[in-house]
């Protein structure tokens, strides 16, 4: 028995067949976290000396002075260069003119 021509499948309901299916929701989502995982590099650990070394290049900052901070920044470490502003004890917290700020705990060296 044939259809009738005014009884085809409204296009909204034909669009949906051709829909993408992903039985797996969120997979894509977890494969790329896994591998940002496996290509970000690992924080180092400083030691002591490197602590003390460090504490020492921070309290002799003065403003104004242009410094290249070695940190680590979502899961690489970069240089960030700039002009040195302020720094916050409480929080812990290095500025720069430009408002980029990089926590003490993030720093690996101080040019």
């Amino acid at each position: 028995m044939a259809k009738k021509p005014g009884n085809k499948m409204p296009v909204s309901e034909r669009a949906k067949q051709f829909m993408p299916f992903s039985a797996l929701t969120g997979l894509n989502r977890a494969l790329a976290e896994k591998e940002r995982e496996m290509i970000a590099e690992k924080k180092e650990r400083l030691s002591e000396d490197q602590k003390a070394l460090l504490d020492r290049k921070i309290r002799l900052l003065h403003q104004g002075e242009t410094i290249i901070v070695s940190h680590y920044h979502f899961g690489r470490y970069r240089e960030t260069e700039g002009s040195f502003k302020e720094i916050d004890p409480v929080y812990g917290v290095l500025y720069f003119e430009n408002g980029d700020a990089i926590p003490f705990a993030d720093i690996k060296d101080i040019k």
